[in-house]
């Protein structure tokens, strides 16, 4: 039941190299051929021609969620022509937002069937969201425009072979090297043809080919790499990699993918060295902590493989593996009461998952708890000798991961997970492997700066709204957000600076303005002591204190000015704001939160703030029932407190409302991800990017 110091018998998972070709076609490349590059233009020209030449500058200058608000902008004023769909389109895809670049490149097509590039990336949209069939389809339409246009053959090519049309992917990728004798890329798409279609002698003929062409070209090595890991032929997969190393030395996958080679040609020091380099690149690297783990466990270096299996508990508490191995491993030790925390978590979660009884026992036992060790030996064997006489009657857990072979670190937990678990039990000693994913999708160009889905954020949803003194506008947010009660305060001028709706933190980052929050709250501190505070100048005061994150200071002023007026709406929106940021750092400045009568009051605390919070945005929506920012805000405590559904009509509530409130879109997407409804949720966050919520990318190519 414990783990095998041993040679690991089911090293069986194997890498997954290129499976399509990287096209070289820089974006700037398309324009420049389309003529799309701004050179001298008269200054005359309607709105929507200005703001969309604009777009298509910076489009070429590769900042493409900035371009996509040019665009959008030029939609709304002139819907009627294709250009901004177009390039709106073409900003999407390279932000890996597929979804939406094949619903404006539709659009596109249906305003102007003639401009055929609508075809080009409309087919490839559809290409990476699977629809294998409509995009010959497009492809199909664009060569009757263009018969001898090499992209077209060439996603058409690869679009056929993900069909498993092998011989009519052969033909097309025949065509187009009869046509392109010299396209590095078609051979190496026709070699992972060849691959998919087993013909292995095919494929390596067609990778000498690309290689010849362009002996710095990393999928048909790859490939060579992935041939020899699939003939066990260990030292060649690694020497393979080695020459994609060279070529790609900051690639922290191919690393974790040589080590993985070389322990199976028994270099134990050299994959060791391997996952050392690649947690050197990027210290958090899921798999390679892991991997690291277990051959750190195999030569009996305990204490490394227990501090890199705590690592990736960080990251995943509920990879049980990982858990159920650290357990061991504190065995080993003799940390008895540490390793029994861990199984008594996975018995938490699979009672009927008998060797985690017998590592129970062994720690009762290391414990001097006999009858308790006792106990859940026998509790395992009762659960075999069951199991046995019935299998179908009596059946045994199996914890699950994730499905697939490649474990990273999870972001906004679960939400991308697969709805179909992939057992583990026969991975607990298992190494695994990155899959090569940036490499094994086609790209419409290279990976260029610009490409915000690429940058590893933290997915979180967005925070509710508050009031600030400084204006929150930025290039991808241009309109500050405002409600009828805000327009009056700062049209009346009341206040000697206007205040400003932000989503999320209030807290500015740099000393000046930090400055002058505190200068502000002097004033008024002093403005008091001399003739007392209006409400409007204690809601002053409380955003400032907010923003300096003296969150009782900030209840006090607000209390105050509801007692004044409780028909105060926006000392009501930002009292729901603070409240539960109060209660929170209660909590951790202090707060009696010890032991298990703790905890309770602290979780009862809580609660009691997100209701009192609620009740603040219930009665702000009594008075100002269109308020969109009242429904966001509940929609943002009902998905902290777990209620999906709820969270999901309160966002709708406020999208209904303000069909332009990104935001909203967004953390309903997280809602619907969370019930399950990827399709709708795509859609959203697909919009929410459109409107400047730049995580929506990141986590749409999660998806």
């Amino acid at each position: 039941m414990y783990i095998n110091r041993g040679t690991p018998s089911c090293l069986a998972v194997r890498l997954i190299f290129t499976t399509f070709a990287v096209m070289k076609l820089k974006l700037r490349h398309i324009l420049l051929a389309a003529g799309l590059i701004l050179g001298g233009r008269a200054s005359a020209q309607v709105y929507a021609e200005q703001v969309l030449a604009i777009g298509r500058n910076v489009l070429a200058m590769d900042d493409y969620v900035l371009a996509i608000r040019y665009f959008n902008q030029a939609a709304s004023a002139k819907p009627y022509l294709w250009d901004p769909y177009y390039y709106r389109a073409l900003a999407k895809l390279m932000l890996d937002d597929f979804h939406g670049a094949e619903q404006d490149a539709s659009k596109a097509v249906e305003l102007n069937k003639f401009k055929y590039e609508g075809y080009r990336v409309r087919g490839f949209a559809r290409l990476r969201l699977g629809l294998d069939s409509a995009a010959v389809a497009d492809f199909d339409r664009g060569l009757s425009y263009a018969p001898a246009d090499k992209y077209f053959l060439y996603y058409k090519g690869i679009a056929q072979a993900s069909m498993k049309q092998y011989e009519r992917a052969d033909s097309t990728l025949d065509e187009l090297l009869s046509l392109y004798p010299r396209f590095e890329e078609g051979y190496s798409t026709r070699a992972q043809a060849h691959l998919m279609a087993g013909d292995t002698v095919g494929a390596l003929g067609d990778i000498d080919r690309a290689l010849r062409i362009n002996g710095n070209m990393t999928a048909p090595r790859l490939m060579s790499a992935d041939i020899a890991l699939r003939q066990s032929r260990w030292e060649d997969a690694a020497l393979q990699l080695d020459s994609v190393i060279n070529l790609l030395p900051t690639d922290v996958s191919l690393y974790i993918n040589r080590a993985y080679a070389r322990y199976n040609a028994d270099d134990w020091p050299g994959a060791m060295a391997d996952y050392n380099y690649a947690l050197d690149l990027e210290p958090a690297n899921y798999a390679a902590l892991y991997n690291r783990a277990l051959l750190r466990y195999q030569v009996q270096d305990l204490r490394g493989a227990k501090a890199d299996f705590s690592a990736v508990l960080e990251q995943n508490p509920d990879d049980f593996p990982a858990r159920y191995n650290r357990g061991l491993i504190n065995l080993d030790l003799g940390e008895f009461r540490t390793a029994l925390a861990d199984f008594r978590l996975i018995a938490g979660r699979y009672p009927r998952f008998y060797p985690v009884y017998y590592a129970i026992s062994r720690a009762e036992q290391g414990l001097g708890n006999n009858k308790a060790a006792a106990d859940n030996f026998f509790k395992a064997n009762d659960m075999i000798t069951r199991y046995t006489s019935d299998p179908t009657h009596y059946k045994l857990d199996r914890p699950t991961i994730q499905s697939g072979s490649t474990r990273e670190q999870s972001t906004e937990k679960d939400l991308t997970a697969s709805s179909e678990p992939e057992d583990v039990m026969e991975h607990f000693n298992e190494l695994v492997t990155i899959s090569q994913t940036e490499q094994s999708t086609p790209l419409y160009g290279e990976k260029l700066k610009g490409r915000v889905q690429d940058v590893e954020m933290r997915v979180q949803p967005e925070g509710a709204f508050a009031l600030t003194i400084f204006d929150p506008t930025d290039e991808l947010r241009p309109r500050s957000e405002t409600y009828a009660e805000l327009t009056d305060i700062n049209s009346s001028r009341w206040l000697s600076e206007p205040l400003y709706l932000v989503s999320g933190s209030t807290t500015p980052q740099d000393a000046a303005r930090i400055d002058e929050l505190f200068a502000l709250t002097q004033r008024l501190d002093a403005r008091e002591q001399q003739a007392g505070l209006r409400p409007i100048d204690r809601l002053e005061r409380a955003v400032a204190n907010t923003a300096l994150k003296n969150y009782e200071g900030a209840m006090e002023d607000l209390d105050k000015a509801l007692e004044a007026n409780p028909q105060f709406v926006s000392a009501l929106l930002q009292r729901a704001y603070v409240r539960p940021l109060l209660e929170k750092a209660e909590q951790i400045s202090g707060a009696e939160t010890s032991g298990a009568e703790g905890r309770m009051l602290a979780e009862a605390a809580e609660r009691e703030a997100l209701q009192q919070a609620m009740a603040d945005y219930d009665a702000a929506l009594r008075i100002d029932p269109r308020l969109a920012h009242a429904w966001m805000g509940k929609g943002c405590l009902l998905y902290q407190g777990g209620d999906w559904q709820g969270a999901d009509e309160c966002f709708s509530q406020a999208v209904a409302l303000r069909p332009d409130m990104g935001q909203a879109l967004f953390n309903r997407a997280l809602s619907r991800l969370r019930m399950g409804r990827k399709r709708e949720a795509m859609s959203d966050l697909s919009r929410a990017g459109e409107l400047g919520v730049v995580q929506a990318y990141n986590l749409l190519k999660k998806i």
